[in-house]
C-alpha cells in the first residue's frame, strides 16, 4: 500500500480533527494543567519501556529510563520534537541541517553517539516505520543512516516520553543498541487543549507560528478516542557571508554577480541560501483509541499523517570553474585544447610540457583555464574554451567572448547565466501510520495476558530542485526539475503473551513471550527525462542530469522481511534484588540469523540507595533502501565542489566498484548486519527529596554499517575492462570521467545507460560493513523539589558524558581520517541542562541553561571550537480560569557557536555541524486553553 493511497484517510483525519477541537472550544473551561506535571524526571510514574512486567516504576528498573512529561514540550521556542528531545535528553544530539541534501528534509539524530538508526522509535510500544530519506550527508555520524521521522509525531499528543538507555534488541528487535525512545500517546477521554503561538529570531528572520489542539472524548463508559491537530510554518534563515570568489569575480567586472552580493535580504539573490530552510504547510494528524468489546478484552488503535514541505539550499555555482557546466580544459590564448606531453600531475611549469593543436610546444605561462564551449550542431566549428585571464584568472577574454556569443552554433553558459547559480532544493514529505490491536485476559489459572496487532506505515518524500540545469541539454535545459523521489513502506505484525507465576520468590515471575513478523520496501520513484537526460553536449564534457541532485533514471522497489521471537523473565528474587532476563531469535530474509540475549539486576541495598547493572548484545540489520539506492550529492571538499556518489553492490556501476575494491585491496566488501556488547551500571539515591542516578555505559559496535572511504571514480573506470585510459597525465575537471565512460561504451565494456546521473562523479562509496566502535559515557539525572516564597519549585539536572572511539578502520576501504574524525569529535563530549521551575498562584516559570562542550570538525578546517551556555526562559500566567498567557525566548543572551574561519571560502558564516544551533537568540510568544 503507498502513501499516496491514503487520501481518504487523510481527508477523515482533517475532518475529525477540526469538528472535535471545534466542539473543545465551546466546552467548559477547567482548570490549568498541575504544574508539578512539569518534571523532567518521574520515577513514580509508571513505565511500559525496557520492561514487560505490569505497573513497573522508572525507580523500579534495572535498566535507567528517563521519563519525560508532555509539560516539558511546551516550555520551549521550538516545536519540533526532535529540537524538544534535545532539550530534555542529554544524550540526544539533533543539528539543523541547511546544506545537506534530503538530510534537511529528515534531520538525522544521535542517541549516544551512534547512528540515527541505532535507536529504536516507539509508539505507545509499538515499532515506528522508518523515514524516507537515507541521510547521505550526515556529519560523517551518521551518513548512510535510515532513521525514523520523529518530527511527524505532534507534540501536544504527548503523555509522556520514556527514553530507555540502554541497549533493547533482545527485547525489541533490530536497531534498538543505543537505546529506545517510546512516545505514551494522551489516553485522555475528556477536556482537552488549544494553543496558538508566534515566534522569530533576534536577527528578525526565521519567524514561526503553530496552532494546534487535543481533545479527548469518551466512547460510552468503555473507551475513548484522544485525538490531536497541529499546523504551522517556519521561515528559513541566512547565516551567510559574501563568499570571497564572489567578490573576486565582482572586483574582475563580472556585474552579474553583482546579484549575489547583497546578504540583508531573505531572497534568492544571496551568495548562497545557508541557514535553518524554509517548512511550509507542516501539518499533523494524529489519533488515540481504546474500548473495551467484553470483560478483560479491549480494541486499540492509533492513527497518524503528516506532511511538509522542506527547502534549502546548495553551494553557489561559479560561473568560471563549476565542473560540467562552465569549467573547459586548458586553452591557449585563442581559445583551443592545449595537449600536455611531458611532467607530473601539478602545475609546474619546469615539469610540464605541453602542445598546442599544431603541435608546437607552448609555454606554461601562455596556457589558461577556460569556460567550456559547446558545439550544438556536434561539429568542431567551435573553439574548445574562452580563455580566462586578467585579476585572478577571472575575466574572460571579450573579443573571443564575442565571437562565441555572436555565433548561434557556439554556446557557452556564461551566455545564458554569466553571473552563476545557487540551487534550491527541497522535497514533499508525507508520513503515514496506522496501528490496530487486540489486548486482553485468558481466563485461564492467574491470568495469562494477550496483545495481538499489526502496524502499517509508510513515508514517503517527493524531491525537487530549483534554478539549476542540466548542462548537456545546454541552452534547451530547464531550469527547475522534479529528480523523483523515495518511499518507505514497513508492516509489523506481532503477537505477545505475558503470565504470572508464584515460584516462592518475593514477587511472581513475570514471563512475556512473543513473536514478530516484519516486511519492509523501499521504493526509487523515476525523475521527469530532464532530471536524468544524457543530452546532446555530453560527448563534449557537459554534465548530465540537473546539477546538485541528478534525477533517479529509473524505478524500482526492492523489499526483504524478517522473523523475530523472544522470551522476557523478571521478578523479585528477594525484597532487595530483582532480577531481568531475555532472549531473542531473529531471522532476515537477506542477511541471515542472530540470536541476542540480555541480564540485568537491581539491588536494594538501602531504602534509600539502588544499584543496577545490565549486559546485553544487540544487532542492527541494513535496510532495504541502504543495500539499493543510487544517489549523487554535491560536497565541498576542500572549498571545492565536487560530486560525490553512492552506488549499490548490485548494480553494474556497483559491481565495478567492487571489481575494483577486489583488485586492488585484495578482498570484495558485502553487506550484513552490524554486532553490538552493551554495559551499564549505575546508582540511584534519595535523601530529604533529592533524587539522583548516576549510570555509566559501554557501547561495543562491530562491524557498523556505513559507507566506506571515497574511491576515485576514474580510477576504477580506468581499471575496468583493461581498457587503455591514459594514466600519466590527470585530465582536470569532470571532461575525463564522461571521457572514460564514452570510452568503455564504445569497447563494448559497459552499457552506457547503466551509468546515467553519473557524468560528473568524482568520487564513490558503497554501504558495506566497515568498522568497529567502542563508545563509554555517563549519564546524570538529579531532582531537587522545595519550597519558595509561598510557591513549588524544582531544580532538575542533566548532564551526559560521551566519548567515542574507532577501534577498527576496516580491512577494505577503510574509513577515511576525517570518517573518523568525525566520529570521535564532531559531537561534544559534554553535554548537560539545568532547569529550575517555579509556581505560585496564577503564575509559573521556567529558567533553563544548556551547556555545550567544546568539539572540533578537523574534516572541515574547524578545530578547537569553544564550548558554549544557552540559556531558557519562559513565564506564564492563568489570566483566567483555563486560559493561559506565556512569553519565553531560547538562547536569551544571543549566544552563537565560535565563527567559521573559511566563511570566505564556503559562504557558510558558522560550522555547519555546530551542536548549538546558529540561529542565534528566539523569542516566543503563546495563549493557552485548557477545558
Amino acid at each position: 500500500m503507498q502513501i499516496m493511497q491514503h487520501k481518504n484517510l487523510k481527508s477523515w483525519l482533517t475532518l475529525s480533527a477540526s469538528s472535535l477541537l471545534l466542539t473543545g472550544l465551546v466546552a467548559s473551561p477547567a482548570f490549568a494543567q498541575d504544574v508539578d506535571d512539569t518534571v523532567v524526571e518521574r520515577e513514580d510514574v509508571v513505565i511500559t519501556t525496557g520492561t514487560r512486567r505490569a505497573l513497573r516504576s522508572a525507580a523500579d528498573t534495572p535498566a535507567p529510563v528517563d521519563v519525560i512529561s508532555n509539560v516539558e514540550f511546551t516550555t520551549n521556542a521550538a516545536d519540533d520534537v526532535q529540537d524538544l528531545l534535545r532539550t530534555a535528553v542529554p544524550s540526544y544530539n539533533v543539528n539543523t541541517q541547511p546544506i545537506s541534501d534530503a538530510a534537511s528534509i529528515v534531520r538525522p539524530a544521535n542517541l549516544r553517539g551512534l547512528s540515527p538508526d541505532n535507536t529504536l522509535v516507539l509508539i505507545n510500544g509499538k515499532r515506528r516505520h522508518r523515514g524516507a530519506v537515507i541521510s547521505f550527508l550526515g556529519g560523517g555520524i551518521a551518513d548512510g543512516s535510515q532513521g525514523v521521522d520523529v518530527s511527524s509525531i505532534p507534540s501536544m499528543a504527548l503523555k509522556q516520553v520514556e527514553v530507555l538507555r540502554d541497549g533493547a534488541s533482545s527485547q525489541y528487535g533490530s536497531d534498538a543498541i543505543a537505546g529506545v525512545i517510546n512516545f505514551v500517546l494522551k489516553d485522555d477521554s475528556t477536556g482537552g487543549v488549544i494553543e496558538a503561538k508566534y515566534g522569530s529570531t533576534y536577527d528578525g528572520d526565521g519567524d514561526n507560528y503553530r496552532i494546534g489542539g487535543n481533545l479527548g472524548l469518551p466512547l460510552g463508559d468503555v473507551g475513548f478516542f484522544n485525538v490531536t491537530a497541529e499546523y504551522g510554518e517556519t521561515d528559513g534563515t541566512v547565516r551567510s557571508v559574501v563568499r570571497d570568489d564572489v567578490q573576486a569575480l565582482i572586483a574582475a567586472g563580472n556585474t552579474a554577480v553583482a546579484d549575489f552580493e547583497t546578504i540583508n535580504t531573505f531572497t534568492d539573490e544571496v551568495p548562497q541560501y545557508w541557514g535553518q530552510p524554509d517548512v511550509e504547510g507542516d501539518l499533523k494528524l494524529l489519533f488515540n483509541t481504546a474500548f473495551e468489546i467484553g470483560t478483560d478484552k479491549e480494541v486499540y488503535a492509533t492513527g497518524t499523517y503528516a506532511e511538509r514541505q522542506t527547502t534549502g539550499g546548495f553551494f553557489y555555482r561559479n560561473p568560471t570553474n563549476r565542473g560540467g557546466v562552465y569549467a573547459g580544459p586548458r586553452v591557449d590564448g585563442d581559445g583551443f585544447a592545449v595537449t600536455q606531453v611531458a611532467g607530473g600531475t601539478t602545475d609546474d611549469s619546469s615539469d610540464d610540457v605541453f602542445e598546442d593543436v599544431n603541435g608546437d610546444e607552448i609555454a606554461f605561462a601562455d596556457i589558461f583555464d577556460s569556460v567550456r564551449v559547446g558545439d550544438l550542431d556536434g561539429g568542431s566549428s567551435c573553439i574548445d574554451g574562452i580563455p580566462l585571464s586578467g585579476t585572478d584568472g577571472l575575466i574572460q577574454d571579450a573579443a573571443i567572448f564575442a565571437n562565441i556569443a555572436a555565433d548561434s552554433n557556439c554556446f557557452a553558459f556564461t551566455e545564458t547565466i554569466p553571473g552563476g547559480f545557487v540551487p534550491r532544493f527541497g522535497g514533499d514529505l508525507r508520513d503515514f501510520g496506522i496501528t490496530a490491536g487486540l489486548r486482553g485476559i485468558f481466563d485461564i489459572g492467574t491470568g495469562l495476558s494477550y496483545d495481538y496487532s499489526i502496524t502499517h506505515g509508510a513515508s514517503r518524500v517527493d524531491f525537487f530542485i530549483n534554478n539549476t540545469v542540466n548542462a548537456s541539454l545546454g541552452p534547451d535545459t530547464p531550469r527547475d526539475f522534479i529528480p523523483g523521489g523515495q518511499e518507505q513502506i514497513e508492516t509489523t505484525i506481532n503477537a505477545d503473551f505475558g503470565y504470572l507465576v508464584d515460584v516462592g520468590l518475593a514477587s511472581e515471575l513475570s514471563i512475556a513471550f512473543g513473536a514478530e513478523y516484519r516486511e519492509e520496501t523501499f521504493d526509487l520513484f523515476a525523475g521527469d527525462p530532464a532530471s536524468f537526460a544524457l543530452g546532446p553536449l555530453a560527448s563534449q564534457g557537459f554534465s548530465s542530469s540537473s546539477n546538485g541532485f541528478g534525477g533517479f533514471p529509473n524505478s524500482s522497489s526492492n523489499s526483504q522481511d524478517s522473523f523475530g521471537t523472544y522470551l522476557d523473565l523478571e521478578a523479585d528474587v528477594s525484597d532487595k534484588l530483582t532480577l531481568q532476563g531475555a532472549v531473542r531469535y531473529e531471522d532476515f530474509s537477506e542477511f541471515g540469523n542472530t540470536v541476542d540475549y540480555k541480564i540485568a539486576a537491581l539491588f536494594k541495598a538501602t531504602d534509600n540507595i539502588s544499584l543496577r547493572a545490565t549486559h546485553s548484545t544487540g544487532f542492527h540489520a541494513p535496510t532495504a533502501g541502504q543495500a539499493n539506492i543510487t544517489n549523487v550529492t554535491t560536497q565541498n571538499v576542500g572549498g571545492v565542489l565536487i560530486d560525490q556518489g553512492t552506488l549499490p553492490l548490485n548494480t553494474a556501476a556497483g559491481q565495478l566498484a567492487a571489481d575494483f575494491i577486489e583488485t586492488t585491496q585484495g578482498g570484495r566488501p558485502e553487506l550484513g548486519p552490524e554486532d553490538a556488547t552493551n554495559f551499564s551500571a549505575g546508582i540511584a539515591f534519595d535523601y530529604a527529596g533529592l533524587s539522583v542516578t548516576l549510570d555509566a555505559f559501554q557501547i561495543e559496535v562491530d562491524n557498523r554499517i556505513a559507507l566506506g572511504a571515497n574511491v576515485d571514480f576514474l580510477a576504477a573506470l580506468r581499471s575496468a575492462g583493461n581498457v587503455n585510459i591514459d594514466t600519466d597525465i590527470a585530465v582536470a575537471g569532470y571532461d575525463s570521467v564522461s571521457e572514460a565512460l564514452d570510452t568503455l561504451s564504445g569497447a563494448g565494456v559497459i552499457n552506457r545507460q547503466d551509468f546515467l546521473s553519473l557524468d560528473d562523479l568524482s568520487q564513490f562509496r558503497f554501504f558495506s560493513n566497515s568498522f568497529d566502535t567502542r563508545t563509554r559515557g555517563i549519564d546524570l539525572v538529579a531532582r531537587y523539589p522545595f519550597s519558595l516564597g509561598g510557591g513549588n519549585s524544582n531544580i532538575i539536572v542533566a548532564a551526559n558524558y560521551t566519548d567515542t572511539e574507532v577501534t577498527d578502520r576496516g580491512d577494505l576501504n577503510p574509513i577515511s581520517d576525517g570518517r573518523v574524525q568525525a566520529l570521535e569529535d564532531l559531537l561534544p563530549n559534554v553535554k548537560g541542562s539545568a532547569t529550575f521551575t517555579h509556581s505560585q498562584g496564577i503564575f509559573r516559570g521556567v529558567l533553563r541553561a544548556n551547556y555545550f562542550g567544546g568539539w572540533d570538525d578537523t574534516g572541515n578546517g574547524v578545530d578547537d571550537i569553544g564550548s558554549e551556555i544557552l540559556i531558557d526562559a519562559e513565564v506564564a500566567a492563568e489570566v483566567r480560569e483555563g486560559v493561559e498567557l506565556a512569553i519565553g525566548a531560547n538562547n536569551i543572551f544571543d549566544n552563537y557557536p565560535d565563527e567559521n574561519p573559511g566563511q570566505g571560502g564556503t559562504g557558510q558564516l558558522y560550522p555547519e555541524a555546530a551542536p548549538t544551533g546558529f540561529n542565534g537568540g528566539q523569542w516566543y510568544a503563546k495563549v493557552r486553553v485548557n477545558f
